[in-house]
C-alpha cells in the first residue's frame, strides 16, 4: 500500500506531478469526514479554484488500487492507490455543467473488485460573466402623446452564468438621459423586460417641435442588481420623438339635408397605437347620435341631417385594447350643420292687427309686420323683403300704405285717413326670401281721433269711511266717467290715476274695459296712527293722445276724502325675533336682554312670558327687561326658547326669544359608561384594559383628557396606567400575583378646560376564572339554587290561600 511521504513506493514516480497535492491531503484527510467506501455518488463542484481534492474512496480487501474512467476532460481524476478523486485544474459551467465517470476498485492482478460505480461531478456555477446587450447601440421612435407605459422599444441583453441562478438574473435601468430638461425623466423602463416606454410626464411634454431626439444610457446589471459586486453593462438607447397621429380634425362642416347615400365619410382619425378598436362616446345626451367610426378610424355621418333641428354636434372619438381600456386621450369632435335654404318665411301671426287714427299724417309709421324664417340667421337664408301685393278697397287711393322692403314698418303714404271713406283696409303683403314666398295678412282699423276728452259724471265724491284693518285689494270707491270717441279703440278707453293726495301709492284703481267704470282698492295697509285723513284728486286720461288744440280739463278730475277709522290693534315688537347668548354661570337676576313693544293706539304695554318650562328667566312688566331666573345649564339645555307676550287692554301679541347658553367647564371628567373589564385568572402577564373618559362640557373643553392613578402606595405597586390618545388610556396591572376578585382601582383623569377640572373614578376590575371562549366565568352555589326549609313552607301557604280564595268566588257567583 502506498503511504503519503514514502518516495520509495513502486508507484511514486506515476503520482510524482500530484506529490505536493497527495501530502497536503494527507495531513487533513482525517479531520475533513471526505472519505468512504466504493458507491454511487454525486458531488457538487464550484467552478474556478483550480487543483482540490474532492473525495476518497476507501479499499476493501483484496481491493488495492482505483480506477476512474468516462468524462474526465484531463481535468479529474483518481489516484490508484489512494482512491483520492480529484482536480488537477478549474472546471468551467460554461463549458460543461456535468461530469459523469465510473470509478471501480482493483486486486493486486488488475481486476475489478467493486463497480465500476457512478459518479456525477455537478460543477457549480460562480458570477464570473458579466451581461452582455446583444446590440451596441438601439433605436426607436415614439409619438408624442403617445399612451404612458406603452413600450416603442426594447433592449435585452444575456448572461453566460447559470440561468436558474441570481447570477444570470438581469434588471434593467435607465442610467442617464440626455438632455432631461423637467425634473422627472420623461422615458421608463420595465426592469425585468427591458421595454422602454413614456413616462406620464414623457405622455404629457414630449413635442418634437421642442426636442425630437433623446439619448438614454441604459444599463443592465446581474444578480438581480441586489449586490454591489454585481457586474453592469451599459448601451446607448437614441429615441426619435415624430408628431402624434392622434389629432382631432377641425370642425366638420356638413349640409343639410343631403341627398348622398348613407353613411358618408366625413374624415377620419389616426391612433399613434396599432390594432386598436375606435369607437364613439357620446358627449350629449342624445335620442340618436348620427355617426359613426369603422376600424380604420374613417367616421360617417349615418343620415341626412337638418340644421333647424340641431345646429353642431360634439362627441368624443376612443381608442381601446382588446381588454377594453382606453389607449389614446379622448379626440373631441366639433360637427357644424351648414344652412341650406329649405325653410319658407312664416307670418308671425295670421292676422296682424293695426290701429290707425285718421288724422295721422303722411309719413307716420302706423306697425310693424312680423315674420320669420328657420334658415341660419344673419344669413341671406333667411333675409326677409316685404312687398304690398293688394290693398282692399281702394279708395280713395290704391296706394294708401307703404312697407319698408327690409324691415316690414307700415306707413301712410301722403294722405290722412278718413273713417267716413273706409273703416278699415285689407292688405296682403309678399314676403320672401331668396326660395320661398309667403302672403300675409294685415288688417288696419281707421279709428276715429281722440278730439273729446273723459268726462266724471260726478266732480266730487264727497266722503269715504274706512276701517284701518281692512284687507290690501279691497274696493271702496266706484267711480265712472264717460267719453265721446269711437267705443273699444284707445281714444275712448279712459285709464284712472290718483293725481294728487297719495305719496306713498296706498291706493290704485282698475279700469273696467267694458264699462270704463273705475274701481279704486286699497294698495298698501291703512294705518290710522300714521294717516288717518286722505284728500285725493282722481284724472281721467286716454292711452291715444289728444288732437292738436284739445286739452284735458277740471272735467276729467274729481275729488274724495278717504277717512281712516281707528281700530284697537294689537301691541307690535320693534323686532320679529329676540335672540341673545349668555354663558351658563351667570349669576341669578343677570340682565340678559331688553324687549319692546309699542301699542298702536299709545295704550300702556305690559310683558309677560311664556313657555318657561325651566323657570330659568323673568321679565320686567314694565320694561321689557329680561333677567335669569335660576341657575343656568347648558348641559341641561343648550338653546331655551320662550315666548314673550305683550298685552295692552284688549289686546296681545307674542314673539320668540331664544336663548343660547354659552358652555363653561363646569363639569368634571367621567368615566364613559358601559366598560365591563376583567382579566382571566390567574394572570398571565402583559394584560390591560382599554378605559374611555367623557365630558359632559362641548367638546371645545374636553378635546384632550390626561389619565394618573391615585397617589397612594397600594394602588402605585399593583397597578399602571398609559396614554392611548385624547381621550383613552390602558389600565394595566404591574404583576400577576392578583387574587380572584373584584378590584376598584383609583384613577384621576383631568381636562383641558378653562380653568381645568379633576374627576377621581373608580375603575372596576374583576379577576376571574374564563371560559374556554375567554369570558368571565360566575360558579352559581348549589345552595342558591334551592329554597330553604321556610321559604318552602312560605310558598306552600301562599299557593293554598290563593286556591282557597278562588273557591269562594266561585261560589259567590253561584249564589248570586
Amino acid at each position: 500500500m502506498f503511504v503519503c511521504g514514502d518516495s520509495k513506493h513502486p508507484s511514486s514516480a506515476f503520482l510524482h506531478p500530484f506529490l505536493c497535492l497527495s501530502q497536503a491531503m494527507c495531513q487533513n484527510l482525517g479531520d475533513l469526514h471526505v472519505s468512504g467506501p466504493l458507491k454511487d455518488m454525486n458531488f457538487s463542484v464550484p467552478e474556478g479554484g483550480g487543483v482540490r481534492f474532492i473525495y476518497q474512496f476507501t479499499s476493501e480487501p483484496p481491493a488495492v488500487s482505483f480506477r476512474a474512467t468516462g468524462e474526465k476532460d484531463g481535468i479529474i481524476d483518481i489516484v490508484p492507490r489512494t482512491g483520492i478523486l480529484y482536480l488537477n485544474g478549474s472546471l468551467d459551467w460554461e463549458t460543461k455543467a456535468v461530469h459523469r465517470l465510473q470509478v471501480e476498485s482493483l486486486d493486486e492482478k488488475g481486476n475489478t473488485v467493486k463497480g465500476p460505480c457512478a459518479v456525477t461531478i455537478y460543477v457549480e456555477d460562480i458570477n464570473d460573466n458579466p451581461p452582455e446587450f446583444d446590440q451596441m447601440r438601439y433605436t426607436g421612435i415614439v409619438r408624442q402623446n403617445s399612451r404612458p407605459g406603452k413600450p416603442f422599444v426594447y433592449v435585452h441583453a444575456t448572461d453566460r452564468d447559470d440561468p436558474s441562478t441570481p447570477h444570470a438574473q438581469l434588471v434593467y435601468n435607465i442610467l442617464h438621459h440626455f438632455p432631461n430638461p423637467y425634473s422627472e425623466m420623461l422615458f421608463q423602463i420595465d426592469s425585468a423586460t427591458g421595454a422602454i416606454s413614456p413616462s406620464r410626464t414623457g405622455s404629457y411634454y414630449l413635442d418634437p417641435q421642442k426636442q425630437d431626439t433623446f439619448t438614454l444610457v441604459v444599463t443592465v446589471k446581474d444578480m438581480a442588481g441586489m449586490t454591489t459586486n454585481a457586474f453592469t453593462s451599459s448601451t446607448d438607447v437614441i429615441i426619435t420623438v415624430k408628431e402624434s397621429l392622434w389629432k382631432a380634425p377641425s370642425i366638420i362642416y356638413i349640409q343639410e339635408n343631403s341627398t348622398q347615400a348613407h353613411p358618408v365619410n366625413i374624415s377620419q382619425v389616426h391612433s399613434n397605437e396599432q390594432d386598436v378598436i375606435y369607437d364613439i362616446f357620446e358627449k350629449e345626451k342624445l335620442p340618436r347620435l348620427p355617426f359613426s367610426i369603422d376600424q380604420n378610424g374613417v367616421i360617417y355621418v349615418t343620415e341626412p341631417l337638418d340644421r333647424e333641428e340641431k345646429d353642431t354636434y360634439n362627441f368624443f372619438v376612443v381608442t381601446k385594447d382588446n381588454e377594453g381600456e382606453l389607449v389614446d386621450k379622448p379626440l373631441e369632435i366639433h360637427v357644424s350643420v351648414e344652412d341650406i335654404n329649405d325653410n319658407p318665411p312664416v307670418c308671425q301671426k295670421a292676422l296682424t292687427v293695426i290701429e290707425v287714427q285718421e288724422n295721422e299724417g303722411g309719413g307716420s309709421n302706423i306697425g310693424t309686420l312680423l315674420a320669420t324664417d328657420r334658415d341660419q340667421e344673419d344669413t341671406l337664408n333667411s333675409r326677409l323683403q316685404y312687398k304690398i301685393e293688394s290693398q282692399v278697397p281702394d279708395v280713395p287711393a290704391s296706394n294708401l300704405f307703404f312697407i319698408q322692403q327690409d324691415t316690414g314698418i307700415l306707413q301712410l303714404t301722403g294722405r290722412s285717413l278718413s273713417k267716413r271713406i273706409a273703416s278699415n283696409y285689407s292688405l296682403k303683403v309678399l314676403v320672401t326670401d331668396p326660395v320661398f314666398q309667403t302672403i300675409c295678412d294685415v288688417q288696419i282699423h281707421v279709428i276715429d281721433i281722440n278730439d273729446q276728452i273723459p268726462i266724471f259724471e260726478k266732480s266730487d265724491y264727497h266722503n269715504v269711511t274706512v276701517a284701518e284693518d281692512l284687507p290690501v285689494g279691497t274696493v271702496i270707491l266706484e267711480i265712472k266717467a264717460t267719453d265721446g270717441d269711437e267705443p273699444g279703440t284707445g281714444s275712448s278707453y279712459i285709464i284712472y290715476q290718483v293725481k294728487e293726495g297719495d305719496p306713498n301709492n296706498t291706493f290704485f284703481i282698475e279700469t273696467d274695459s267694458d264699462t270704463n267704470r273705475g274701481f279704486v282698492r286699497i294698495n298698501k295697509a291703512l294705518d290710522f296712527e300714521t294717516v288717518p285723513v286722505y284728500n285725493l284728486v282722481i284724472n281721467a286720461t286716454n292711452p291715444e293722445p289728444l288732437v292738436s288744440g284739445v286739452q284735458y280739463n277740471s272735467s276729467s278730475l274729481a275729488l274724495f276724502k278717504v277717512f281712516v277709522t281707528d281700530v284697537d290693534e294689537p301691541p307690535v315688537f320693534r323686532e320679529t325675533f329676540y335672540k341673545g347668548e349668555v354663558s351658563e354661570d351667570v349669576p341669578v337676576n343677570t340682565l340678559i336682554m331688553m324687549v319692546e313693544a309699542y301699542d298702536p293706539e299709545g295704550d300702556t304695554v305690559r310683558y309677560s312670558l311664556e313657555g318657561d318650562v325651566r323657570k330659568w328667566l323673568r321679565i320686567d312688566s314694565t320694561t321689557g327687561q329680561v333677567y335669569t331666573a335660576s341657575t343656568l345649564d347648558r348641559e341641561q339645555q343648550a338653546k331655551y326658547t320662550v315666548n314673550v307676550v305683550a298685552s295692552e287692554l284688549t289686546q296681545k301679541s307674542k314673539t320668540t326669544l331664544m336663548l343660547q347658553l354659552l358652555d363653561v367647564n363646569d363639569n368634571p371628567p367621567q368615566l364613559a359608561k358601559g366598560y365591563t373589564n376583567f382579566f382571566c385568572y390567574p394572570l398571565s402577564g402583559g394584560e390591560k384594559a382599554l378605559i374611555q373618559a367623557t365630558d359632559a362640557d362641548e367638546q371645545h373643553y374636553y378635546s384632550t383628557f390626561t389619565f394618573s392613578l391615585f397617589d397612594d402606595m397600594n394602588t402605585r405597586n399593583n397597578w399602571e396606567i398609559s396614554k392611548v390618545n385624547a381621550t383613552h388610556a390602558y389600565l394595566s396591572p404591574k404583576h400577576t400575583n392578583f387574587e380572584e376578585k373584584v378590584y376598584n382601582v383609583p384613577v384621576i383623569i383631568n381636562d383641558n378646560g378653562k380653568p381645568p377640572l379633576e374627576g377621581k373614578v373608580n375603575v372596576e376590575v374583576n379577576i376571574c376564572k374564563c371560559s374556554s371562549e375567554k369570558s368571565c366565568f360566575i360558579e352559581v352555589e348549589r345552595q342558591h339554587s334551592w329554597p330553604t326549609a321556610g321559604q318552602a313552607i312560605g310558598l306552600l301557604i301562599g299557593v293554598l290561600l290563593i286556591i282557597g280564595m278562588s273557591i269562594f268566588l266561585i261560589d259567590m257567583k253561584s249564589g248570586l
